[in-house]
């Protein structure tokens, strides 16, 4: 009986000390206890009397390959040479309302992953949401607004 005894407490006490060593030694999922929100910048959006003029400026001035949006810069995301990613640079007329209700001459466009999410925890924060979220080829989009009253483009990019 002793023998049985000695038997199930060594094996007790070697599953407790395995299961402590476990945790211990086991780093905490960062991504259970916070989300990841923004993970770039997505584009720069900016207010001028003439955007076709602008866009001919930058590029005959800085060698900007412009379209009828403005420049696409691409890049690689991380190591991965493989995850190719854009950042958008677009000048809009100075009447346009598209940065409405902001009444800046700017808009920041960030990336973000999980945008259906984000924007869930963004409204049980009090943050203002312009609009619904949209889905397009390239991406879902939502608007908000920051303290100081800057409106924010948010993006999910389609990868």
């Amino acid at each position: 009986m002793k023998k049985a005894t000695l038997i199930t407490l060594v094996t007790a006490a070697a599953f407790c000390a395995g299961f402590t060593f476990n945790t211990i030694i086991t780093p905490p999922n960062k991504t259970a206890t916070k989300m990841k929100k923004v993970t770039g910048i997505g584009g720069i959006f900016f207010k001028c009397k003439d955007p076709n003029k602008m866009k001919e400026w930058y590029q005959k001035h800085l060698g900007l390959n412009t379209n009828e949006y403005g420049a696409t810069f691409e890049w690689y995301e991380g190591t991965d040479s493989t995850k190719k990613a854009s950042t958008q640079w677009s000048p809009f007329e100075e009447t346009t309302k598209y940065f409405a209700p902001s009444a800046k001459d700017f808009m920041i466009n960030y990336r973000v992953e999980n945008l259906e999410q984000l924007v869930e925890e963004l409204k049980k924060e009090g943050v203002t949401i312009v609009d619904k979220i949209e889905t397009y080829d390239y991406g879902k989009f939502v608007h908000i607004m920051d303290m100081e009253g800057n409106k924010i483009e948010l993006w999910e990019p389609t990868e």
